[in-house]
């Protein structure tokens, strides 16, 4: 069965992605997941403030050292408390890249346009084949406009698709007052690919953060109606940025459906810290086994078949199915 898919310029031999976590921390894990058959490996994030902290003894422009700052600064993971540092996570890469045969790509998880994106740089150079920004922020600030809010995302991601040779995909959130119009900005910007979405771990509500006050929890497949709607309406939308799903992929069936709308690759995470690496397989194979009994000899036959032109008013088209959920629902 072909399952061969192309993102972000890559040649994948499936849609199954190993989205950013810890899951590439060791190299023997790495191992595993291409012995089980992860097509690419996206590594966990190296942080603007971890590298302007390391680097330029800022966090925000804020001084390490003075007092003034020291309360703020003090909200901040402690140089120890990070996996890898700047420079561990290149030498990291390099050898990943020494290890396994599979497509690496890095991640950076930023909000300003800075001296800090000269890591884009570093992470391509120690032999990424694509490069993940993941843009974790919260609008808190009642005088930035929606429009300012898109510009810091646009703005981040031109600057820093100006300095690379590689593919440059950006992890966004939900939301947006106008996700539609972003990602064409973005696409316009050069962007190669949209990642949908990210999930926005918060503490609890009056609580200090710290793992005891806000545990991660794990995703399920009720996450991905949200990312398969989206990813409809923008495949329809985009002229050539590839789409991602990330959250909710946890059967093959999800996977497929992913497909079908419009997405190039999916991201799998929590599925593979909930039952390991192995299963990756399990995933491959119930996918092939479902296009098998439909007669498809490949995902690209399935995709011409099914992946239907996208709904005229996305729009009138979501009022539509909102309602008739309601009225059908009972007790």
């Amino acid at each position: 069965m072909d399952l061969a898919i192309s993102y972000l310029g890559l040649r994948l031999d499936s849609p199954l992605v190993v989205g950013a976590s810890p899951l590439a921390d060791d190299l023997d894990d790495v191992r595993r997941l291409e012995d089980a058959g992860a097509s690419c490996i996206v590594l966990r994030s190296l942080f603007e403030e971890q590298i302007t902290r390391e680097k330029y003894g800022t966090v925000y422009s804020l001084e390490i050292g003075d007092p003034a700052d020291t309360e703020i600064i003090s909200c901040f993971p402690k140089v120890h408390e990070f996996v890898l540092g700047p420079d561990e996570y290149l030498e990291h890469i390099r050898r990943i890249k020494e290890t396994v045969g599979i497509p690496v790509i890095g991640s950076l998880n930023g909000i300003n346009v800075g001296r800090w994106l000269e890591y884009g740089n570093l992470i391509e150079a120690a032999g990424a084949d694509a490069l993940e920004l993941n843009v974790f922020f919260l609008a808190t600030d009642p005088h930035e406009t929606p429009i300012a809010v898109e510009k810091r995302t646009t703005d981040l991601a031109r600057a820093l698709k100006r300095r690379l040779h590689i593919p440059l995909a950006v992890k966004l959130s939900p939301f947006y007052s106008s996700l539609i119009h972003l990602a064409r900005e973005l696409e316009a910007s050069g962007v190669d690919g949209l990642v949908l979405f990210n999930r926005f771990y918060q503490p609890l509500a009056g609580a200090r953060s710290g793992p005891a006050a806000a545990p991660v929890r794990l995703s399920d497949s009720s996450e991905l109606p949200l990312r398969l709607r989206f990813s409809k309406i923008l495949s329809g939308t985009l002229k050539g940025a590839d789409l991602a799903v990330s959250g909710g992929v946890h059967t093959s069936v999800d996977v497929i459906r992913s497909v079908i709308a419009g997405a190039s690759a999916v991201q799998v995470v929590s599925a593979l810290l909930e039952n390991g690496p192995q299963y990756l397989r399990v995933l491959r194979e119930g996918m092939e086994s479902l296009l098998a009994r439909k007669g498809y000899r490949s995902l690209d036959e399935l995709k011409a078949s099914l992946c239907a032109d996208p709904f005229p008013d996305p729009q009138a088209h979501s009022r539509a199915s909102y309602m008739q959920l309601l009225q059908r629902w009972s007790a």
